[in-house]
């Protein structure tokens, strides 16, 4: 780089065929060991115009900017049309599509989760109906098994109805 003194021009330089000053605005940004970098931004954007951005820029936002321009310089080379935006919008439709796949997902297990409770309030509800049937049998059982007093109570009011009447 001969910004910094050396003899090797920066990739700017060597790819314009100029002599690199010591002052060179594209010494910093564009070494001579990256010459694709500079390559693609000057096919893109051109020298001229990225001279004229870097140095409207202040030093300590240059950086950002020479890599902002490189990469929609690779988006432009690959897309012509869109560029970066293609890139952006293939993917926005990418996450939209895995945000349905994800809800989907979530929709499946909640359903499973609900059938599990289900079938198991099911269950419990089945253990409860046979305890309680179990219960039923045992209290017929010894109501009938009981003495036969409690039967007549039972019957006596009929019998005097009946006979009133």
């Amino acid at each position: 780089m001969a910004g910094s003194g050396s003899s090797t021009p920066c990739a700017a330089c060597k790819l314009l065929r100029r002599r690199c000053a010591k002052d060179c605005i594209f010494a910093a940004y564009f070494p001579s060991d990256q010459p694709h970098k500079f390559y693609i931004v000057h096919k893109v954007f051109g020298a001229s115009n990225v001279n004229k951005m870097l140095q409207e820029l202040p030093v300590h936002h240059r950086a950002d900017a020479v890599s902002s321009l490189v990469y929609e310089a690779s988006a432009r080379m690959k897309d012509p049309v869109y560029g970066c935006v293609g890139a952006i919008s293939y993917l926005q439709n990418q996450v939209s599509q895995l945000q349905m796949q994800l809800a989907v997902a979530q929709a499946e297990i909640l359903c499973f989760q609900m059938q599990q409770e289900s079938s198991s309030s099911l269950l419990l509800s089945h253990q409860q109906e046979t305890h309680e049937s179990k219960f039923l049998v045992d209290f017929s059982r010894e109501f009938v098994t009981d003495s036969s007093s409690s039967y007549h109570v039972a019957q006596e009011p009929r019998e005097r109805e009946s006979l009133w009447t």
